[in-house]
């Protein structure tokens, strides 16, 4: 049960950062990412933070309907892979963009992946 909870509070944050990459204005995203707020006003930086969502979002969407599509075993495999892939991606973002990513993405998807090894 802990699994599945840790895992849709994933599912939904990756869905609410599709949101602000997506269609945040260019201060939300410029605070959220810490990026400065003349860059993040440039056309270029605004499609590549939308086409960044899109990913974000489908990660959401695809651990959302894991639920959906598969039970047991088959579901915990699943799960580990997008929350590996989760991680993995996390652990880049940090190093790359902001420190931040590592608290907000990381951690949570490093906590729903290592329980789904217990």
């Amino acid at each position: 049960m802990i699994m599945l909870i840790l895992s849709l509070i994933v599912a939904v944050e990756h869905l609410g950062i599709m949101l602000l990459e997506m269609f945040g204005t260019p201060q939300q995203q410029a605070q959220a990412f810490d990026m400065p707020l003349e860059y993040v006003k440039q056309a270029p930086a605004r499609v590549a933070l939308a086409n960044q969502g899109i990913y974000n979002g489908m990660l959401g969407v695809l651990l959302i309907l894991s639920f959906l599509l598969f039970h047991g075993a088959v579901l915990v495999i699943v799960l580990r892979l997008l929350l590996g892939f989760i991680v993995v991606v996390a652990l880049y973002g940090g190093m790359t963009a902001t420190r931040k990513i590592w608290l907000v993405q990381l951690l949570p998807a490093a906590l729903a992946l290592l329980v789904t090894f217990l």
